[in-house]
């Protein structure tokens, strides 16, 4: 008797503060029984994760790329029975890989447990990088920062990173301890240049040199946008900068950081090379850049600046519009630059336009990390990919879209301590390897499909794209590539054929 007085007594005070309150009309108009409209409210993405949508609807990704990561990280069966549940007829833009009639006789590489799947490229060899180097994986972990990941999550990745034989972008967050478990590096500078930053925000070129000389940085990327909100800068409030955040971006503990929306050491193409040549010619690593897609202006002059000058970028990582971010309002994330198909296939045809596309290692980014859409990539001319929320995936994401709260449920898009401690940062290495090996066995065998060795040598006419009438064009009439443009030089080509073979 006496509890359910007090239960009465708790109820009849919520009545009273719904009436007396003028926040919330629903509470107002029904009182205890409007929270119930909130409490669906917040559960919303769980309850059409789980309960309402079909394995192909929900987005960013469906249950069904979900379900294949998992269970190709955890090396479970990733098959599926009884064909296919899509409707590949009445379905525009879906995608159809043309298979050689009589495939391909395999190599060594099918035995391989690893299944290593090197570029067909080397990374800086155009340009003569005193460490140009031939990446040893097509598929890659994509820039995410400690802050915006957990430290669990981004020891994880980076050891993840070193049984797979993967490159590990480190994010424009710096280089934290977390990211030296082994996995070689590509350091990411942002507009805010942490970890080699000038106590007045600017770059510093030695302390660059140091770092690269100390870790295992590979390679360096100047990160110009990304594709989830290209044109924002940054803030980091000063209650997050700890002492530990601190001594890794090289910021002043306690005191808000802000990350410009532009780059301070240069605001045009031209200083841009020069930028580029300078890190290059004081690390000897090789230096790509990041961006979306928008305007063409940047890209036409910086593909003609690269055919009649000396100087230039050893790689393109191209971020597509449909790319994933920590935060991001909804309006750039939804609208602003073009999505991965459209915005990489514009750039490409730029460079390939005047000659110069075999001189740049291509990478792209952007829900690229399933077999399907990272080989349309290598169609359109890719060399690599970078994946991001498919590793995160990988390692434990379950996609309850929290990342922007703080209180990611996993423990990979959180600093909460006590969540992150749910996070086996050995166990999810292991994950993540299993996923990058999976999705590279993937690969080889689509492209054996398609008759021939490595994804590198695929044609744009190795896919098509049908629409809703019973037709269908070839990704190279829709993009309007010429034959030729997509594949690597001949001498490329046999060098990695060569490689493959070997093993």
């Amino acid at each position: 008797m006496t509890w359910f007085l007090i239960v009465l007594g708790l109820l009849a005070l919520v009545v009273v503060y719904d009436l007396v309150q003028r926040k919330h009309a629903i509470l107002r108009n029904f009182p205890v029984i409007g929270h119930f409209r909130y409490m669906l409210e917040t559960i919303g993405p769980e309850l059409r994760q789980y309960i309402v949508t079909s394995n192909d609807e929900e987005r960013p990704f469906s249950r069904d790329q979900r379900t294949w990561v998992y269970a190709s990280a955890k090396k479970q069966n990733n098959y599926q029975g009884f064909g296919t549940d899509n409707e590949m007829e009445l379905s525009p833009n879906y995608l159809v890989i043309k298979h050689d009639t009589l495939g391909h006789p395999g190599t060594a590489t099918e035995t391989d447990p690893q299944w290593r799947l090197p570029c067909a490229k080397v990374l800086g060899g155009p340009r003569g990088r005193r460490l140009a180097f031939r990446p040893d994986s097509v598929v890659n972990v994509s820039g995410m920062s400690f802050g915006s990941l957990s430290s669990a999550a981004v020891e994880a990745m980076n050891r993840g990173a070193k049984i797979a034989g993967c490159l590990h972008n480190t994010g424009e967050g710096g280089i934290a301890p977390y990211h030296l478990h082994g996995g070689d590096l590509i350091w990411q500078l942002g507009t805010g240049y942490f970890g080699a930053r000038t106590a007045d925000g600017g770059f510093d070129l030695a302390e660059c040199v140091r770092k690269v000389e100390q870790h295992r940085v590979k390679a360096i990327e100047v990160k110009i946008s990304q594709g989830a909100k290209p044109g924002l800068g940054g803030v980091l409030p000063g209650a997050k900068v700890t002492a530990e955040i601190a001594g890794i971006r090289g910021v002043p503990e306690g005191k808000t950081v802000i990350s410009p929306s532009g780059h301070r050491t240069f605001s045009n193409v031209d200083e841009l090379l020069d930028f580029v040549e300078e890190v290059a010619d004081a690390t000897g690593v090789p230096v790509g850049i990041k961006s979306a897609v928008g305007l063409p202006g940047f890209w036409v002059e910086l593909a003609e600046r690269m055919a009649s000058e000396d100087r230039g970028v050893d790689y393109i990582a191209i971020d597509g519009g449909e790319g994933g971010t920590g935060a991001a309002p909804p309006s750039f994330a939804d609208h602003v630059s073009l999505p991965f198909k459209v915005g990489f296939t514009r750039v490409y045809t730029i460079f390939a336009e005047r000659g110069v596309h075999h001189d740049v290692v291509w990478m792209g980014a952007g829900k690229l990390g399933f077999p399907e859409t990272a080989l349309l990539a290598f169609c359109l001319g890719a060399d690599m990919i970078a994946v991001a929320r498919e590793a995160m995936m990988a390692v434990g994401c379950i996609q309850a879209q929290r990342c922007h709260t703080g209180h990611c449920p996993t423990g990979v898009a959180t600093q909460n301590k006590w969540l992150v401690r749910g996070l086996d940062p050995t166990d999810k290495a292991a994950r993540l390897a299993n996923y990058v090996i999976t999705l590279r066995k993937e690969l080889t065998r689509l492209s054996h499909a398609c008759g021939v060795e490595h994804p590198g040598l695929l044609r744009a006419d190795h896919m098509e794209m049908l629409d809703d009438h019973f037709g269908g064009r070839s990704l190279r009439d829709v993009f309007g590539y010429q034959p030729g443009w997509e594949i690597p030089s001949e001498q490329d080509a046999a060098a990695v054929i060569a490689d493959m073979q070997g093993r």
